[in-house]
């Protein structure tokens, strides 16, 4: 081909694919960026959320603590509540023994009294 050869048309034709190729450029590179910030957004979020488990690990770990020292605390109360029922069972037993006494008593000075 010469010089005298040109093809218009071919040059039209190689300027519109350098064109296009720009524009992929453009638009892969502006993909990139939004690919970028969105995974700095997500890495953001990761790093808050490992935080927030940190937080929540360490409030755990202090309710833990403060059950173990509550259990001694809570048996002792259960063991005063059984020891209080079964004091309350005793002197009921002995107030219906003296009452019963009582009664038997006044019925045999009444029985003294009107036998008279």
């Amino acid at each position: 081909m010469t010089s005298t050869d040109f093809d218009p048309r071919l040059h039209q034709q190689m300027g519109e694919v350098l064109a296009e190729v720009r524009n992929l450029r453009d638009a892969f590179r502006a993909s990139e960026v939004k690919s970028d910030a969105s995974r700095a957004s997500m890495h953001q979020r990761m790093d808050q959320l490992v935080d927030r488990v940190g937080k929540v690990e360490g409030n755990v770990a202090a309710v833990q603590e403060d059950i173990s020292e509550m259990r001694p605390v809570t048996d002792d109360v259960k063991r005063w509540k059984l020891m209080g029922l079964g004091a309350i069972g005793v002197v009921g037993i002995g107030s219906m023994a003296l009452g019963v006494t009582f009664a038997d008593v006044i019925r045999r000075i009444a029985v003294a009294v009107i036998a008279r």
